[in-house]
């Protein structure tokens, strides 16, 4: 199940970042301004994020079971419209959005995920999951080139021929935990049950910085390098990727890291390296070495984040609300990436230069870290089996 899950998170987040490689690409086709193709690759980050909160409401009452190909298959008409139709930017927009959907399998994956593992395993097997970030990876890898080489429709058919392969996968194989917990009432109902609850938005707003944090670096960096380092689309494309993969990777070590030390700890320390290495940025060091340093340990750091945030997720919330929970916390995080890069981009339209969003970057994450070394480290104290001896330990 977690296999299936992990692919799932991991087609739909492909299909989610279709359209920000091709970003510069875009830009030269349809004459567009710096904040325009921000706004472009950005859009899809808003379905994605917003949706999270039903679909995870959803989940809990209904199963992945269903969700997971449901959301897949939904996905493919977005993509497809975006390969095929779509000519102009109002219609991108509007692809866009709707291509948002994608991002939603997060909360899908979540709450199944949690009902299969005990409390002391979560934060490892959130981690293991997280890894369908990579789909991220994936676009950034092959868009650009199966575009070059086979035309701009091309990589939109092979992520839709995918979708439609998994989904029908997840329907014969995927099964949800037979004594997982089904909460009762409307999905609206629960939502606004757990945006009452104490855990809820911190967890929200310690999403939006880490994950909104690689969310924003997914879909910005290729036109950040293009704008600061002239750099070609290609160029471009294959180094967000390797930020990617790194964050990819970072995730379940954030999250085997919170298993076994207190998550709040992980995630200080995270956000702490973040606001260094965003100060760093501004000054626009070389791309090599210093550079390039500075974006793999913010990749690194957003991942671990990340992986951590989930693990103190599944410490302190209920069984049965984790899906709704999930659709608050991931809808932030996702908002969280949709801002920097429209702020990025105006900026760069208006000074042309970067180093006041890093600033800003670096002064969000500073705030961060203090907040989760003081309010969330004392917000709650969970009782879980300790890993090594099965006795009860304080988290």
């Amino acid at each position: 199940m977690l296999a299936l899950a992990t692919a799932g998170f991991t087609v739909g987040f492909w299909a989610w970042a279709l359209l920000a490689p091709l970003g510069p690409a875009l830009r030269k086709d349809l004459g567009l301004t710096s904040f325009q193709q921000a706004l472009l690759v950005a859009v899809p980050v808003v379905v994605g994020s917003l949706a999270r909160v039903p679909v995870g409401a959803l989940t809990d009452r209904v199963g992945a079971r269903r969700m997971f190909p449901l959301v897949a298959g939904l996905t493919i008409a977005p993509v497809l419209y975006l390969g095929h139709v779509a000519d102009s930017l109002p219609e991108f927009l509007v692809g866009g959005f709707l291509l948002g959907l994608g991002g939603t399998t997060f909360a899908v994956g979540v709450p199944l995920i949690n009902a299969w593992y005990p409390a002391e395993r979560r934060g490892t097997a959130l981690g293991v999951f997280g890894i369908g970030m990579g789909g991220s990876a994936v676009s950034a890898f092959t868009t650009v080139r199966m575009s070059d080489a086979m035309g701009r429709a091309f990589p939109f058919d092979v992520v839709a021929a995918v979708l439609a392969v998994y989904a029908v996968a997840a329907a014969l194989l995927l099964r949800d935990n037979p004594g997982r917990a089904v909460p009762q009432g409307s999905w609206v109902g629960r939502a606004l049950a757990v945006a009452r609850m104490r855990a809820t938005w911190p967890l929200a707003l310690l999403y939006a910085v880490v994950f909104g944090g690689f969310v924003a670096f997914s879909v910005y960096l290729p036109t950040y390098l293009t704008n600061a380092y002239d750099l070609g689309k290609s160029d471009a494309s294959m180094r967000t990727a390797g930020f990617v993969v790194l964050a990819v990777a970072m995730r379940p070590v954030g999250g085997w890291l919170s298993d076994r030390w207190r998550p709040e700890s992980v995630l200080t320390a995270c956000t702490a390296a973040v606001t260094l290495l965003a100060a760093v940025a501004a000054a626009r060091p070389g791309l090599v070495p210093l550079g390039t340093a500075v974006f793999l340990g913010m990749a690194a750091a957003l991942g671990a984040g990340s992986g951590a945030t989930f693990a103190l997720v599944a410490r302190r919330v209920p069984a049965e609300q984790v899906g709704a929970v999930t659709g608050i916390v991931g809808a932030a995080g996702g908002m969280g990436g949709f801002f920097p890069p429209l702020v990025m981009g105006a900026i760069y339209g208006a000074d042309g230069t970067y180093m006041w969003g890093f600033l800003l970057l670096s002064a969000t994450a500073l705030a961060t870290t203090v907040f989760t070394a003081t309010v969330v480290r004392g917000g709650g104290r969970d009782r879980v089996p300790a890993v090594a001896t099965g006795r009860p330990r304080e988290v």
